[in-house]
Order: structure tokens, then C-alpha cells, then sequence
């Protein structure tokens, strides 16, 4: 994709204001020579079609597609892009930084790039909307059966192991053992109050105070409020699955491990699944993501070719045709054999 930016320079030059010199066999020319020597349109496109021509013409061609088939996404994708290289400007110290650095990857305008970045934008839509097209209603209602279950009102307290990047194997462990016996001992605290029949909601909210390391949440008693599965980030899915397997007003009896830390959970309140009907969408868009993450390897090759075969993308050019048909066979090659190297 770098060599779109060149490609599009170089023609923005070629219809530049003034008379357009031509050669003798009425070909307009791109460059003249003292000596009246002149090379031709057609040879700087014969030329970049070999080099360049594939890469500009599918950026071409999966722009008009995607913006025709995507209609709705088009302001929310150059939002997206605009934010993105803004904050690359930011980050860099400003534009002139910023363009002196896309030099290095022949980009040659600031302009160009967010070409680049709409187009990127767009086609992550695109997959992502693909991987929902391949989810039956079939899985859909499986999940729904087997995985989906209401919302739930849970607390938690959170202890993360006190480790430096630079900690070693064995201090890491050591880190990740006293933070887990920390948990058990909150978890010992709440037994004993069970046993002795005091409240178990003042009781984790005084062990909230005490211990949880979850900033956001220690004002409020761990509360995390109304979640379900995806309503926080995978991050949090562990604790759904402990939280769904406990009853209204019953704590966890086991540490829980997620990327965060380790928990304790007080489930607080439980409500009623939503019908299959109501949860169709999200059970898709959750399938969908699992989808996009198993196929890593193809998804963005297959997705792109399904929306140019949808609108009978047909390259007339024989060479570039060619070239197209080569990229396609050897795209399939590579992911057939990076599968069966996972397998």
C-alpha cells in the first residue's frame, strides 16, 4: 500500500494546469527535454502498471466498493482515520515531524496518509461485517442456549501482584503467590462473617475498603454494576463465568485469575434472560469477533474478494489482470499453508 502514495503523486502531477505537450503519435507527454524529446503518458503508465499498478488499482477499486457498500460508515471512517493520524502528528511533535517521517515509507503528503488510513479504516469495517455474514443462526441459537445468560450485579475485589518490569521468573511467582494469599485471606474473612451470621454485603464492602487495588471501583463497595459477557472487555469474562455460576448474595470461594489480577466476587443482584429475538444481534457480534480472531490468517484476503466479487470487480487489463489473478493464487497458497503449519 506505500506505493499508492507515490503512484498518486505522480498523476496528480501529470494533470497540472497549462497546455499539455503531446508527442508526434498525439500521445500527451508527462516530461520534455531541451533537445524536444518527450516521454509519454502512456509510458509512465505502462511502466508503473508493472510495478506499481496492482497495489493502486485494488486501492482504487476497494474504495468504490466499500464506500458503495458501506455507504453509512463512510464520515465515521474519516473520523476514525483523521483521529488516528492526528494523534500520530501529536505524538511526533507536529506536522512537519510527522511528514518527514512518512517520507522514510514513500509517503509524500500528510493528506495522502489519511487516504491511506480512510482506506484501512474501511476495510476492518468491511471484515468485521463479513465475519458476521458467516455466523448461522444455528450457532446463534446454540449460544444463546448453551452461553447466554441475564445481567448481573456484581462486586469485586481486586489484588495485583506488585511486580517490576524488570522482575525476575522467580520474584514474578513470588509476586503472583502472595497475591493470591492475600485473596484467600479475604476470602477466610468472609467465611468467618458467614459463620457468625453478619451481613455479607457490609462485610465485602469493608473488605473493599481495606484491600482492592481496582481504583475505579473502590468508592463504590467493588461495584462493577450491570455486566454480562463483552459488557467490560474479554478482560472481565472470567468473573462473569464465576458470577453466573453463584447465587444472589453468595461470594466466590476461589481465586479468580484474569489479566487484571486476582479477585473475590459478591454477586448482588441477577436478572432475567433476555428472549433470543432481543439478544440476536449482540450473540452475533460476539461470535463474529471469535470468528475474525480463529481466522486471523485469512479473514482480510476473503472478506475483501467476497465485496469485489459482489460487485463483479473485472480487471480489463490483460497484464494487471494477470498480476491480480498471480496475487490471488499465491494469497491462497500462503494461508493454505500457514494453516496447516497451526494444524
Amino acid at each position: 500500500m506505500k506505493k499508492i502514495i507515490g503512484l498518486c503523486a505522480i498523476l496528480l502531477a501529470v494533470s497540472g494546469c497549462g497546455k499539455i505537450p503531446t508527442l508526434e503519435n498525439g500521445e500527451e507527454a508527462v516530461i520534455t527535454f531541451d533537445n524536444e524529446h518527450m516521454i509519454s503518458i502512456n509510458e509512465l503508465y505502462n511502466t508503473l502498471k508493472e510495478t506499481y499498478g496492482l497495489d493502486t488499482l485494488i486501492a482504487l477499486a476497494d474504495t468504490y466498493v466499500l464506500e458503495t457498500e458501506f455507504s453509512d460508515y463512510k464520515d465515521t471512517a474519516k473520523e476514525t482515520a483523521d483521529s488516528t493520524v492526528d494523534s500520530y502528528i501529536e505524538s511526533v511533535g507536529g506536522e512537519e515531524e510527522f511528514l518527514n517521517y512518512i517520507r522514510q515509507y514513500s509517503y509524500q503528503s500528510i493528506d495522502a496518509y489519511r487516504d491511506l488510513m480512510y482506506l484501512s479504516v474501511l476495510q476492518n469495517h468491511a471484515i468485521e461485517e463479513y465475519a458476521k455474514l458467516q455466523i448461522t443462526d444455528e450457532e446463534i441459537e446454540k449460544y444463546y442456549n448453551d452461553v447466554a445468560i441475564g445481567d448481573m450485579e456484581i462486586s469485586h475485589i481486586l489484588i495485583t501482584p506488585d511486580v517490576d518490569d524488570d522482575a525476575t521468573d522467580d520474584e514474578t511467582e513470588e509476586a503472583e503467590e502472595k497475591a493470591k494469599a492475600t485473596i484467600e485471606e479475604i476470602i477466610a474473612k468472609l467465611d468467618e462473617a458467614n459463620k457468625n451470621g453478619e451481613d455479607i454485603e457490609e462485610t465485602f464492602a469493608a473488605l473493599v475498603e481495606e484491600y482492592s487495588e481496582d481504583e475505579a471501583t473502590i468508592d463504590d463497595d467493588g461495584a462493577l454494576g450491570k455486566i454480562n459477557y463483552g459488557t467490560l472487555g474479554d478482560r472481565y469474562d472470567e468473573l462473569v463465568s464465576a458470577a453466573a455460576k453463584l447465587k444472589v448474595g453468595s461470594y466466590s470461594t476461589e481465586v479468580i485469575t484474569t489479566e487484571l489480577g486476582y479477585h473475590v466476587i459478591l454477586k448482588t443482584k441477577e436478572y432475567e434472560k433476555e428472549s433470543l429475538e432481543d439478544l440476536k444481534d449482540e450473540i452475533r457480534d460476539i461470535l463474529s469477533e471469535d470468528y475474525i480472531t480463529e481466522n486471523q490468517t485469512s479473514i482480510g484476503f476473503y472478506a475483501l474478494q467476497h465485496y469485489r466479487n459482489e460487485y463483479g470487480m473485472n480487471i480489463v487489463d490483460d497484464e494487471i489482470a494477470k498480476q491480480y489473478s498471480n496475487y490471488v493464487q499465491n494469497a491462497i497458497a500462503t494461508i493454505q499453508n500457514e494453516e496447516t503449519n497451526e494444524e
